[in-house]
């Protein structure tokens, strides 16, 4: 039997990394991000792996994307002020293709803003914060356990799609300590780093394969391989071609959209009667979670919609719900973010409700039930 152990959000998260094969951590120290840092510290050495400190966020995710390039599985760790400072390179790994896995520990901003306290600020920074047109992948856990899930997750999607993967934690969850039990390492699933097929003669690094997805060769294996954040043709130079700065965008979307409906994650409770439903994420599902059953036990048919994947955004799912239900409620720790994209999927079939939270403290369950009353109340008029 696997062994029960009391672990921390970020703990799990770095053991998640370490169990789906990341091999080298380059960042810097942020609160609250930290232990993420500091386990990978104390494990990669151990197991041949490499722990790096540099000098700053922008040089942390620089050494990572390098390590990537030289074939290894690779993560690092910030929260929001390093994220800010890591979005240009982020940018770059989506347009060379280079699997890496950001782990963003949510803080109250902008700027240092509260750097001890919950938030959930960053989720549409995670989508839009580096400029020009480029998929993302996001996911938010909600429990320690999920923490190490969403991390094994995260690196397999970096490596399958060649793609930035963010792990958007939020204090809540990075610091939380619950009571888990790890899988063993037979029953998960390691999406291999990819590598090219055919001979050398015929080999071109950036040629997409039928999933859209290039396998460049990894630095030292013997191929010739040029990286640029240039738009390139499939021998990976530089090329000015209008026709091929639209297809190459447009196959860095669908890469991804292609396989949308797989990779969004999402839990449901009592949806089968609800006639209003709560949308959550992070930390603050879990609170969401208590007050929805508050209400179920006063009367009120609520149900809760629990995001994991954050991004692509899941239209479909929200386009099903408003269809049905009387309204929905977006709590979350930020001035209202994602609610916006839950009113466009909703595409006014359904009365969409934001409540807010951006003042250092998390929801409480008698905040979301007075919430859900309120909507039921108003539904009723």
């Amino acid at each position: 039997m696997n062994e029960a152990r009391i672990m921390q959000g970020n703990e799990a998260c770095a053991e998640g990394a370490l169990a789906a094969g990341v091999r080298f951590f380059g960042g810097y120290p942020i609160t609250p991000s930290t232990e993420i840092a500091e386990h990978m510290a104390g494990s990669l050495p151990k197991i041949g792996g490499t722990f790096i400190q540099m000098e700053d966020e922008i040089a942390g995710i620089a050494v990572t994307l390098g390590a990537s390039l030289a074939g290894q599985k690779v993560l690092t760790a910030t929260s929001g002020p390093g994220f800010s400072l890591k979005q240009e390179l982020i940018g770059y790994a989506a347009l060379a293709e280079i699997p890496v896995v950001i782990a963003n520990v949510q803080r109250v901003g902008p700027s240092t803003g509260q750097p001890t306290s919950p938030a959930q600020g960053d989720v549409m920074q995670a989508r839009w914060g580096t400029h020009g047109d480029h998929p993302m992948i996001a996911l938010s856990p909600w429990t320690v356990r999920e923490a190490f899930d969403v991390a094994v997750m995260a690196v397999n999607y970096a490596e399958r799609f060649r793609t930035p993967v963010i792990i958007l934690l939020d204090e809540v969850v990075g610091h939380m300590r619950e009571r888990v039990v790890l899988p063993s390492p037979e029953e998960l699933k390691i999406y291999p780093r990819r590598h090219p097929v055919g001979n050398r003669q015929e080999y071109k690094a950036y040629k997409p394969m039928d999933d859209l997805v290039p396998n460049p060769a990894d630095f030292g294996t013997g191929y010739r391989i040029h990286v640029t954040g240039l738009i390139h043709d499939e021998t990976g130079f530089p090329s000015g071609n209008a026709q091929l700065t639209a297809d190459t965008i447009r196959r860095l979307h669908e890469k991804i959209t292609r396989v949308q409906d797989e990779i969004t994650h999402y839990d449901e409770f009592f949806m089968d009667d609800a006639e209003f439903v709560v949308f959550a994420y992070g930390g603050t599902a879990r609170t969401a979670y208590a007050g929805v059953e508050l209400a179920r036990q006063r009367g009120i048919k609520v149900g809760m919609i629990r995001m994991m994947t954050i991004w692509p955004f899941a239209d479909k799912v929200i386009q099903k719900v408003a269809q049905r239900v009387q309204g929905i409620l977006v709590p979350e720790m930020n001035y209202g973010q994602l609610v916006h994209e839950v009113d466009r999927a909703a595409h006014g079939q359904t009365k969409v409700v934001s409540l807010p939270k951006y003042n250092t403290e998390i929801f409480t369950p008698d905040e979301i039930y007075a919430a859900i009353e309120k909507l039921a109340r108003e539904a009723a008029q």
